[in-house]
């Protein structure tokens, strides 16, 4: 009587747990979904990019949504150069990073005294910067157009750096004195056991730390400053001083202005900021990631 070995069994191979995330179908409607909302958000865009480039019979003939039979860039030159939008693009730029740069280190200072200074009625002083954050700018807008008349910088843009500045910095300093309330003692009392005095435990210890956190500042100051709209129309009318959103909300009522031109001034008013937050997008990243001072 003979046996026969019966041939081996390959071991049964075990679904690792990423492969059953991968084929989870929660997981695959999560992944639908999201892709939904970024076609919708990008899906504007797109026509406005399609419409910047398409000259204005292309435009009549085939509509928003069709591509361009060939690149138009007359439309943009057209608008470049009928705006002046070199100096429209200077000037928001030269105001945005000024309010940014003062903005973060006007908060690192306010921040530094209630957060770390423990100054006395420093709650009072946080309820004062969160009221401010709050308040409409339409409240805003006489006794501050009383001021800038009183003082001579009424139609300049040191009175939007200023205006900016400070609101800026109360939304920063309310940010960063949360953040070092929760500062780490034992880098302040190593500072102080090296005999550094305040300042230089500020410059030298504080803001290395929490430099992801001052990132995000400063990206924030920069982009919502490029944006402000109602206090520079308020504030800035002549036509050398105004910024991109006030040169494109003024000539939105002008009869030169196709639907190609208004496609083009629309792309050439938001390309700036987008360019800003692609380069210190990893700033950002790192600065969210982060969260706070650990």
């Amino acid at each position: 009587m003979t046996v026969t070995a019966s041939p081996p069994q390959a071991p049964a191979t075990r679904e690792t747990p990423e492969a059953a995330e991968r084929r989870n179908p929660v997981r695959f409607a999560i992944l639908i979904a999201l892709l939904v909302l970024l076609l919708l958000v990008v899906a504007p865009l797109l026509v406005v990019l399609l419409n910047a480039v398409k000259s204005p019979s292309d435009y009549a003939s085939h509509g928003p949504l069709a591509l361009p039979s060939h690149l138009y860039w007359d439309g943009i030159v057209t608008f470049w150069n009928r705006v002046n939008f070199g100096q429209k693009l200077w000037n928001s730029f030269l105001s945005s990073i000024v309010v940014a740069v003062l903005g973060v280190v006007l908060s690192i200072l306010n921040s530094y005294a209630l957060g770390i200074g423990k100054v006395k009625g420093r709650v009072w002083f946080l309820v004062f910067f969160l009221v401010a954050n709050l308040l409409p700018q339409e409240v805003l807008v006489y006794p501050l157009y009383y001021l800038s008349k009183q003082i001579g910088l009424y139609d300049n843009l040191i009175s939007i750096v200023i205006i900016f500045t400070v609101i800026q910095s109360a939304f920063g300093t309310y940010l960063l004195t949360s953040v070092y309330a929760e500062f780490p003692t034992e880098l302040l009392d190593a500072a102080s056991v090296d005999g550094a005095g305040k300042w230089r435990t500020l410059w030298r210890v504080v803001v290395p730390v929490s430099r992801p956190t001052l990132g995000v500042l400063f990206t924030f100051f920069f982009i919502w400053t490029w944006n402000e709209f109602f206090l520079p129309l308020v504030f800035l009318v002549s036509n050398d001083n105004q910024t991109v959103p006030v040169a494109l909300s003024v000539l939105q009522g002008d009869r030169l202005m196709d639907a190609t031109t208004t496609s083009a001034s629309a792309l050439l008013g938001i390309l700036p900021a987008m360019l800003f937050f692609v380069i210190f997008q990893r700033t950002l990243t790192r600065g969210i990631t982060a969260g706070a001072i650990k």
